[in-house]
């Protein structure tokens, strides 16, 4: 199995007060902020300017959507999150839970070298 790293699909970090992270980021730096946080378009030159997503998101102190150990997680796009797994899981590297399946992709998560939980995203085409 191939696979492919595609770009960054997201960021999320925590914060003390996520209403006023976002109103900060939207006043200083312009970001587009929305009920989630951000979605940033951006274009691939890998494969011929194809556009993607990234997703900027800040989240509370109590988040359990990443390890409560870390401020942040980086979401990865790959374009075939099976094929990475199963060269992961080669070298014993296992899922941190089974993967999920949504209309806009496929996703999983595992931890890197240093313990940081990283989450994988296979987007589905036209979905974004």
């Amino acid at each position: 199995m191939d696979f492919e790293f595609i770009g960054i699909g997201g960021v999320f970090f925590r914060t003390t007060d996520v209403q006023k992270s976002k109103n900060w980021y939207k006043k200083y730096i312009h970001l587009p902020t929305d009920d989630y946080g951000a979605t940033l378009r951006w274009r691939s030159a890998k494969e011929n300017g194809k556009e993607h997503v990234l997703a900027w998101s800040p989240m509370g102190r109590s988040t359990d959507y990443f390890n409560v150990n870390q401020q942040f997680m980086v979401n990865y796009i790959v374009d075939n999150v099976e094929a990475v797994l199963a060269n992961m899981e080669k070298d014993g590297i296992m899922p941190l839970k089974p993967m999920e399946t949504y209309e806009y992709g496929k996703f999983a998560w595992v931890c890197d070298e240093d313990g940081y939980q990283i989450e994988l995203w296979e987007p589905i085409d036209g979905v974004l």
